[in-house]
């Protein structure tokens, strides 16, 4: 599994992403970000990958190739599990959360990439 994770601070706000995404990982509230309109971004990512299979409300399947990903929110934040998923698909999941001006922070690395592409 690879995991992706997005959220968006609000102005002015910097903090150590590292400990944001802890405290997302746990549910938890955290001061200095926005909530996001989780709902408006499902349906965007619904749309995007309308040619995979809905396994449930937040996971899709490629049926004609690689790989799965499933969708998991909280307010502030959506955090993208993927299994076997192929690069090209985990940068188009990137490319429709920088429509919605949230950066990938990549855990495994860990880094964010704050630098929005215009």
């Amino acid at each position: 599994m690879y995991e992706l994770l997005f959220w968006r601070y609000l102005e002015e706000v910097y903090l150590n992403h590292h400990e944001v995404y802890e405290a997302l990982l746990e549910k938890q509230k955290v001061e200095g970000l926005e909530i996001l309109p989780v709902e408006v971004i499902l349906n965007r990512i619904n749309s995007v990958f309308s040619q995979w299979e809905k396994v449930d409300e937040n996971s899709w399947k490629n049926n004609s190739g690689k790989g799965a990903f499933q969708v998991i929110s909280t307010p502030q934040s959506i955090k993208v599990d993927c299994y076997g998923t192929e690069g090209k698909t985990m940068n188009k999941l990137v490319e429709v959360m920088e429509e919605f001006k949230c950066p990938l922070y990549d855990p495994q690395i860990p880094e964010r990439y704050d630098e929005m592409s215009e």
